[in-house]
């Protein structure tokens, strides 16, 4: 073998940095299994229709069978999204850390691992139903146009990200047979586009006035439109859970408990608004971290949700 065809040969495969476990490290840790947590939407589906089942052990199976494959198929996502953009990642001052953008984890990997996550998060869902299996191919779908650049397309970029959310919510509902109410679809969808438009505008305001660097798809909006938007979710939000709350009460046999949910409800919207107005610009489970006000009134909220279907 030639010393240029071994130059080539070394320049085609890098060799991981930092031995042997580097590499499985680093695919894991692109996979961010820390963002896991936001698949526990699945579990809203089944859990508001616990008391009207004969069958709560198969609902709760049927619905971690969703949790992992969408987990699954999320992490295909982050890895497919960082491997696309390797060369940003690399000049940043941050994300140049990540196991892509650091040489830790080839491109060409990155990929392979991307393709093998789908896939056995594909697998996985038909052990619920094959509708889940279409979820999670639309769901890949998407994010794949948006890691390919519509990330870049105002407006669309919001709607894209809040629809993640959204197809969680519908993942945990067909995995289980669930007939999903359409308030209940509204009050996700919305509550999506609130979360994502208010955490937008919470980093323009720190833009504004610290001068902190933004990511580069925000350069194309203005506060004002995303505090219309960050509003105008809020507001069908809160209607549409209303909404689906007095819906909620016939089907409870007239329990008032249904009702009295949209009062910490409507209050930890409101006080989750104050939050990020204050231009903090942190992530919802932050938010919700350090707030203990909003924590008891989600507190709350679930118990108040809790007593109108188990009562």
């Amino acid at each position: 073998m030639s010393e240029t065809t071994e130059r080539a040969e070394d320049v085609a495969t890098p060799a991981p940095k930092g031995g042997p476990l580097a590499l499985p490290k680093g695919i894991l840790k692109t996979a961010r299994p820390r963002q896991w947590v936001k698949n526990v939407l699945v579990f809203a589906a089944p859990f508001f229709v616990f008391s009207k089942s004969n069958d709560r052990t198969g609902l709760l199976l049927d619905a971690i069978v969703a949790f992992v494959a969408f987990s699954l198929v999320a992490s295909s996502v982050y890895l497919i999204n960082d491997a696309v953009d390797v060369e940003a990642d690399k000049a940043h001052p941050t994300k140049r850390n990540r196991p892509i953008a650091a040489g830790i984890v080839p491109v060409p990997v990155a990929y392979v691992s991307a393709v093998v996550f789908f896939a056995a998060g594909l697998g996985v869902s038909f052990l619920a139903s094959w509708q889940l299996a279409v979820v999670l191919c639309v769901y890949e779908a998407v994010q794949l146009g948006y890691c390919f650049g519509l990330k870049h397309q105002p407006v669309v970029d919001l709607a894209i990200v809040g629809s993640g959310f959204l197809m969680r919510s519908i993942a945990g509902g067909v995995a289980s047979g669930i007939q999903m109410s359409q308030w209940f679809l509204l009050v996700t969808a919305f509550g999506s586009l609130f979360m994502v438009a208010g955490k937008r505008y919470a980093e323009i305001m720190l833009f504004e006035r610290t001068g902190a660097k933004i990511r580069s798809s925000l350069k194309k909006y203005s506060a004002s439109y995303l505090r219309f938007v960050w509003a105008t979710s809020a507001a069908i939000l809160i209607m549409s859970y209303c909404m689906w709350a007095f819906e909620l009460r016939q089907k409870s046999d007239n329990s008032l408990w249904a009702v009295v949910s949209m009062v910490p409800f409507v209050v930890a919207v409101l006080r989750y608004a104050v939050d990020v107005d204050g231009g903090n610009g942190g992530e919802p489970e932050e938010i919700a971290l350090r707030d203990r006000v909003l924590q008891v009134l989600g507190g709350t909220w679930i118990i108040t949700l809790f007593l109108s279907f188990y009562l």
